[in-house]
């Protein structure tokens, strides 16, 4: 978009929420779009006729909702998290939500860390590696058990032992030690076909939480405390972890991978596989990170921040390195939300100086500079068929917009 080209106007404002809106997430089939707000009312929106079509208050009024997520792999389903300790998992029915949750969370989580729904990248879903999910978990054995060895001597295979040994600066009798002792839920993962797996900010704010939103269990914890040996790896020196996000990557045969952003800057990169040491640590911002997203290949992403600074980073399992591909500095410091639409091309930032930034997400030029809130934005999502971007505000408006919609073709 040429800058001298005045920014394009959204298609339509929806209006009904009566405090901040805090998170948006567009349905993975239908023309629906979620919402949640800082009094803790949940509303579905129809992105057609945009109006509203259900209204819930799914938690609680001083608590709120700091986040709503969907998923192709959960189906016609919505997860609210507040801050009331809870996350709900709720069902849509003729248009509205379930009565009830169909499960609730216990979390004991009481900060503003946003949950992350498992992402898998479109190759890994094309393999058919999804289905098999639960036969890969098997060979690691149950949680009364020592992990099984499937390649090497100390439970990993050589990419990951190799990253250890030279980005971690840990010893591979370290590792051995670390990952034979290691006591986790595997036999939980082994009943999932799917990845139906969530990942937060724990009841220890510095450590990040998986959970089975197939039984609302908490499966594991990274990282994991073996016999004080991990004390070394604790993340409890970062601070609280601020923001999350979850991926199964194309060449980790269907484990789970976490990358954890926390409040003194830094990044950290698990592979469910060793959850006592992390694959890889960075620190590509100097203030808290408050807000990550990887794309739809789950080979690189973006992250924000309360600094200056958004940073495109590439994510290279090969080697077990997290490296940025481009840092962008802003005259306006903090970042609320990021999204990377599923075709790779764009990325929307969410401002706290009310604005929404657009960018070319391969090459990290701006395209374009939106502002119509009046208000902190607070975070952005993109649709699934690329032709919509929502984005939410402290203002109490939720903004749709038409911005370089794919080619069609016919």
């Amino acid at each position: 978009m040429n800058e001298k080209r005045p920014p394009p106007d959204p298609i339509a404002v929806l209006r009904g929420h009566r405090a901040s809106v805090t998170d948006v997430s567009f349905h993975p089939s239908k023309p629906f779009l979620f919402t949640g707000g800082a009094d803790g009312e949940l509303r579905i929106w129809d992105t057609v006729q945009h109006r509203t079509l259900s209204s819930s208050w799914a938690h609680g009024a001083a608590a709120g909702i700091i986040a709503v997520a969907t998923s192709p792999c959960i189906g016609n389903k919505v997860v609210s998290q507040g801050r009331d300790g809870t996350v709900k998992c709720w069902d849509i029915e003729d248009e509205g939500l379930s009565r009830k949750p169909l499960l609730t969370f216990k979390t004991n989580s009481y900060h503003f860390c946003k949950l992350s729904l498992a992402k898998s990248s479109s190759s890994l879903a094309q393999a058919g590696h999804l289905s098999s999910i639960d036969t890969t978990m098997k060979q690691f054995g149950s949680s009364n058990t020592k992990l099984r060895e499937p390649k090497d001597d100390y439970g990993l295979d050589t990419r990951d032992a190799h990253s250890i040994e030279t980005l971690g600066g840990i010893s591979k009798e370290k590792a051995q030690i670390g990952q034979a002792e290691s006591s986790t839920h595997m036999e939980d993962f082994m009943s999932i076909e799917r990845p139906n797996l969530m990942a937060l900010a724990g009841e220890q704010p510095s450590e990040v939480e998986i959970w089975d939103l197939n039984t609302a269990e908490k499966l594991i914890c990274l990282p994991q405390i073996c016999n004080g040996s991990s004390m070394e790896h604790s993340t409890k020196p970062r601070g609280m972890c601020m923001a999350v996000q979850a991926f199964l990557l194309p060449d980790s045969r269907g484990f789970l991978n976490v990358l954890a952003g926390y409040e003194d800057g830094s990044m950290v990169w698990w592979d469910i596989r060793n959850p006592v040491i992390p694959i890889s640590s960075v620190k590509f911002h100097s203030e808290p990170v408050l807000s990550l997203t990887v794309d739809e290949s789950c080979t690189g992403g973006i992250s924000g921040a309360a600094d200056h600074k958004i940073v495109l980073f590439t994510l290279d399992l090969q080697t077990g390195s997290c490296f940025p591909k481009k840092e962008i500095c802003l005259q306006r410091p903090g970042i609320s939300g990021t999204s990377i639409r599923s075709d790779g091309k764009i990325a929307a930032i969410a401002g706290w100086d009310h604005r929404v930034r657009i960018y070319d997400y391969r090459r990290g030029n701006p395209l374009a500079t939106l502002k119509y809130h009046s208000a902190t934005c607070n975070a952005v999502s993109f649709s699934a068929d690329c032709k919509l971007m929502a984005s939410s505000s402290e203002d109490t408006t939720v903004a749709l917009w038409e911005l370089y919609p794919p080619r069609t073709l016919g």
